[in-house]
């Protein structure tokens, strides 16, 4: 027997004497398996069951041999070899001869001679035929998303209003609305109505509170203030349109930290923490902000995700608190205990994240054919945005972006239009001043170069002088940058991807982009043990003028 704790604590066993090898095999591979079940390697149950059911397979195929090996000294190349071949056909087989393999090369028995060299056979991935979706495709299932989840939200804010009015004494004592506003207390509570027992043993909703809310179907009853698992999966569906986060990640959001805006017009600036367990340990959060600027703006569906779930949330924080999970929904289910212990257990009735069993029941509701999430996202990162998102620019190349057909034909008028832009391109956001060693006597100092003549700018005013913000000094040919701006330089640069996260794409890239690249430009040619000097030696002068600048109080 094999134990496996997760990083939540929670136990899953194996029992390796199911395996149909011989008992010594058995105890090998156990100890082998043992051995990676820690958090520090596999940190989630998943791991260690995708790893068993291969060797489910590899035991299923010893036991097929026509002597199969009684221990693992028994293990020949010749043996692995036509493991391989069985495996060798699908994707999903090449990856369990990896990781079998893997497992055994730990074993110091199997570390040399033709065995090792058979279980280290570099093995080719299986190439994916998982494609974006159209335009027209995607569309049509946002679509879906939003419809059920603004009926959602429009139902839950609806019934917060009249729950407001019942508390607030507005309705006669006695009436319907009255009626149904306590009905409502009784539902943020508790989470339902309560249930009495009929003659028949069978629980039912009294006739009070049945007759003020329609019935006691769901409909009428809790989900006037919480969503309902598929309502739960059309806003995760809307999460990853929005911002290409994959299911595993919308599955464990956190609920987002909200920072007044500064300026006191009444935005909200959400600081998201993002997890993401396939990076491996130490390197598995992330954070992102955005601002809800209003309706179209990226934090608007976060300020509405919160709205949705504020009743749900607060009731889980009675019952336990510092369940801090973004997505809670209220599950039909109530008392069944969830199989997977990776997932977060339920708290009463309130069921938190989206399973693979849930996308199943919304995509058969709503008529589509497989999960929306793989795809969907491959469309957003690859498709709309052409970036990566929570993954390297390496693997969004090689696995979203090169392989995809729709971007392949999107692809075909940019590579014809391509050389020409990219000259243009080129020539207005590479660095165009001049790179010294040491300031010149006779130039005159700005905010970000020197400069040495500013009567023949670029960009003359009225007077004959230059009419130029300081941040284009950088493109131009009369200006000098030796290592006394690095500082003051590097630090405009850092402001700036700090504006990037908080800015709408356009806008950032609008007012901050063709800057940014000559930063860039500049960063690169400096190399990175310069650029790194140059971050350790800001001064406050340094930040008190780039303050200034990024404010736009030093423009002409």
């Amino acid at each position: 027997m094999v134990l496996h704790y997760n990083t939540a604590g929670r136990v899953k066993e194996y029992d390796f004497s199911t395996l149909a090898v011989a008992e010594p095999v058995q105890r090998s591979l156990a100890a082998l398996f043992a051995a990676r079940c820690d958090p520090n390697h596999w940190s989630v149950h998943k791991s260690s069951r995708t790893v068993w059911h291969h060797l489910e397979k590899f035991a299923t195929f010893l036991a097929a041999q026509e002597t199969p090996p009684a221990t693992v000294e028994e293990f020949t190349g010749a043996l692995i070899d036509r493991f391989w071949l069985t495996m060798a056909s699908t994707g999903s087989n090449r990856a369990c001869f990896r990781s079998v393999c893997s497992l055994l090369a730990q074993d110091e028995r199997l570390q040399s001679g033709p065995v090792a060299d058979a279980l280290a056979r570099a093995v080719p991935a299986h190439k994916s035929r998982r494609q974006s979706y159209t335009t027209a495709e995607f569309e049509l299932i946002k679509l879906e998303a939003r419809r059920m989840f603004r009926a959602a939200l429009l139902r839950i804010e609806d019934n917060a209003r009249h729950l407001d009015r019942f508390r607030a004494g507005e309705f006669n004592p006695g009436s319907r609305e009255a009626v149904v506003g306590e009905a409502l207390e009784l539902i943020a509570r508790d989470g339902d109505l309560p249930r009495i027992k009929g003659p028949s043993g069978q629980p039912y909703v009294p006739k009070k509170y049945r007759k003020a809310v329609g019935g006691r179907g769901t409909e009428v009853t809790w989900q006037r203030l919480f969503l309902s698992r598929s309502e739960a999966v059309a806003l995760g569906v809307l999460l990853l349109a929005e911002y290409g986060w994959n299911l595993s990640v919308i599955d464990r959001a956190e609920v987002p930290r909200a920072t007044p805006d500064p300026g006191g017009d009444g935005q909200v600036t959400y600081r998201i923490l993002l997890e993401k367990r396939r990076r491996g340990g130490g390197s598995w959060y992330e954070t992102e902000n955005v601002t809800d600027h209003g309706a179209g703006t990226p934090g608007r569906l976060i300020t509405e995700a919160l709205t949705a779930t504020r009743f749900a949330r607060a009731a889980v924080e009675r019952l336990k608190p510092g369940t801090n999970v973004l997505l809670v929904s209220r599950t039909k289910r109530v008392g069944n205990r969830i199989a997977d212990k990776d997932r977060h257990p339920n708290v009463g009735p309130f069921y938190f994240g989206i399973s693979h069993d849930d996308v199943k029941w919304w995509t058969k509701a709503v008529g589509l054919k497989g999960s929306p999430f793989q795809r969907g996202r491959r469309t957003v990162t690859a498709v709309e945005r052409r970036e990566p998102a929570q993954h390297s620019q390496e693997t969004h190349d090689r696995v979203y972006v090169l392989p995809d057909k729709n971007v392949q034909e999107a692809a075909v008028p940019v590579i014809a239009d391509g050389a020409e832009e990219a000259v243009v391109l080129a020539r207005k956001t590479v660095l165009v001043a001049e790179l010294r060693d040491a300031p010149a006597p006779e130039d005159e100092e700005t905010a970000t170069a020197d400069c040495s003549d500013a009567e023949s700018s670029p960009w003359p005013d009225s007077t004959g002088g230059c009419g130029a913000s300081f941040l284009l000094c950088l493109a131009c040919r009369n200006a000098h940058v030796h290592p006394g701006h690095h500082p003051r330089l590097a630090l405009l640069h850092q402001s700036m991807e700090g504006l990037r996260s908080v800015l709408p794409k356009p806008v950032w890239q609008r007012d901050w982009g063709d800057h940014h690249a000559r930063l860039e430009d500049l960063k690169r040619r400096i190399g990175p043990g310069g650029w790194a000097h140059a971050l350790a030696r800001i001064t406050d002068t340094d930040r008190s003028i780039i303050d200034h600048l990024l404010a736009g109080d030093l423009n002409p």
